[in-house]
């Protein structure tokens, strides 16, 4: 793929910038930090060469003068909220995250549980992280939040809160996901900060929607399509083509909340230091974009990606058609089509002439490889192997596997664990690939060539297993699927 952004430039310029947010306010800056510190695949997919860990090594440049609060809301906490792509609890995301900050040497200062109404099970978290020697702050709910700014601004609303004790100039807010309180926990500081006779300051930082590029530019469509389930919209900033005749691009919940950001801050301070909800960003991501059709390309195939996966989601029963016709309105503002990805054309293709669930990947030089179901393997684990031969330069009809290694593993399937498919998933061959890896060279080498499939495209013909969607995420594998649930589970 063509890099169309310059990484090191950007995690320069954006350190650079909100050292210089920092002195607008002078003694301290609340920075809510939107989506992903670290594994921001969205941003390196639409945006390539942007590192997915990016931000978190801009923010790692500060270092010397930022601590981190973590953001969590008690109703998550009750719910058991699960992160979709790590599959792992909130509760238990904040302590993931926490270990990552603190390894990378950043200074993580507490935990916040907002939107607290007495929940046991906010509680119990609150007394593991007490005992893990982690300080936890309880925010609690307010009627009326966040339109009643009179009782917002008062003793018995921020005022009721704990106060975050922290020492540092830059305080990053995030959290594990959207919801969680980071804005009101900000402004709950301000409030006390203020109080205290402390002039602090808020900023946002979001990655997505880029401000500076055009309402319908494919990255901030990817942006849309990536929210389609949250009815985010991108919207031209009202306030800030108002106050400076400039045409700026922002989302829908930032430009509804600003009157009421408004009426916050002029509680507070007296007056906002903000004309609109585009001075409240710091993203330098704009200006960092080296290639802007690269960006586009790779964008108009992040939201061909985001189609596919809502198709499945809606075969899975687990969401509406709305979302879909939404997602295909976005294709047709980027002017793309599911026939723009390759890599579907040619598994749809093969699955056609075939009869049989098919798949095709696209490897990074642009060559396109495709399989078939078999007796002996699903078509997702005859993918990779064909991969990995086509990438060591081994022989296509060379047998990685011998038969003699693969039917003891069916027998173990169907015989003692009553499975109805013998057939191998991915999981399955890549052991019994790493198995005869021992003794055959030639095993070995189709083996060494699996980190050269991250970044790759992959499509199916059929939905997959969820083993074997797991092994490809783990591989790096963008992965699409027809939403077609097959019905013979032999198949």
């Amino acid at each position: 793929m063509t890099r169309g952004f310059d990484n090191d430039k950007y995690c320069t310029i954006q350190s650079e910038h909100i050292k210089e947010r920092i002195q607008k306010f002078g003694d301290k800056l609340y920075l809510e930090f939107g989506g992903k510190l670290f594994d921001d695949f969205h941003a390196s997919r639409v945006l390539p060469g942007f590192e997915p860990d990016s931000k978190l090594r801009m923010l790692m440049q500060l270092s010397d003068m930022a601590e981190i609060i973590i953001v969590i809301s008690a109703v998550d906490i009750e719910k058991n909220k699960v992160r979709g792509d790590l599959g792992i609890t909130y509760d238990m995301d904040v302590l993931r995250l926490r270990e990552e900050f603190e390894s990378r040497g950043l200074m993580v200062s507490g935990v916040v549980i907002t939107h607290y109404t007495g929940q046991a099970s906010a509680d119990i978290f609150k007394s593991k992280l007490e005992k893990l020697h982690i300080r936890a702050y309880f925010h609690y709910t307010i009627d009326g939040y966040p339109a009643n700014v009179r009782a917002i601004v008062s003793d018995e609303g921020f005022g009721r809160n704990d106060y975050i004790e922290t020492t540092r100039p830059l305080v990053v807010v995030t959290a594990p996901g959207p919801g969680s309180g980071k804005m009101a926990t900000c402004l709950s500081q301000l409030y006390h900060d203020n109080k205290r006779g402390v002039k602090a300051g808020y900023a946002k930082f979001e990655t997505f929607p880029i401000w500076n590029l055009p309402l319908k530019h494919p990255v901030n469509l990817a942006y849309e399509a990536a929210t389609a389930d949250l009815n985010d919209v991108n919207m031209i900033d009202p306030f800030h083509l108002e106050a400076y005749g400039e045409t700026t691009v922002n989302y829908n919940r930032d430009i509804e909340i600003f009157p009421v950001l408004n009426a916050i801050f002029e509680g507070i301070y007296g007056e906002n230091p903000y004309k609109s909800p585009t001075d409240m960003g710091v993203n330098m991501a704009g200006y960092c974009i080296i290639d802007d059709e690269a960006c586009c390309e790779a964008s108009r195939q992040e939201i061909i990606r985001r189609y596919y996966n809502t198709l499945g989601r809606t075969a899975e029963n687990l969401t509406d058609e709305s979302e879909i016709l939404k997602l295909e309105l976005i294709m047709g503002q980027a002017k793309a089509n599911t026939d723009d990805r390759k890599v579907t054309v040619a598994a749809k293709a093969r699955a056609m002439e075939a009869g049989v669930p098919c798949a095709a990947i696209e490897l990074q030089d642009g060559t396109i490889i495709t399989s078939e179901t078999t007796p002996l393997l699903g078509t997702s684990a005859a993918l990779i192997l064909n991969a990995t031969k086509h990438l060591a330069g081994i022989d296509h009809s060379t047998h990685l596997i011998p038969v003699s290694a693969i039917e003891p593993i069916q027998e173990m399937k169907v015989k003692y664990l009553k499975g109805n498919n013998p057939r191998l998933h991915t999981d399955e061959v890549l052991v019994a690939l790493s198995m005869v890896s021992l003794n055959d060279p030639v095993a070995k080498r189709a083996l060494e060539q699996l980190p050269k499939l991250n970044g790759c495209q992959v499509h199916t013909s059929v939905m997959l297993s969820e083993v074997d969607r797991k092994i490809f995420k783990k591989l790096g594998v963008d992965l699409t699927c027809e939403p077609v649930i097959k019905k013979n589970k032999k198949l």
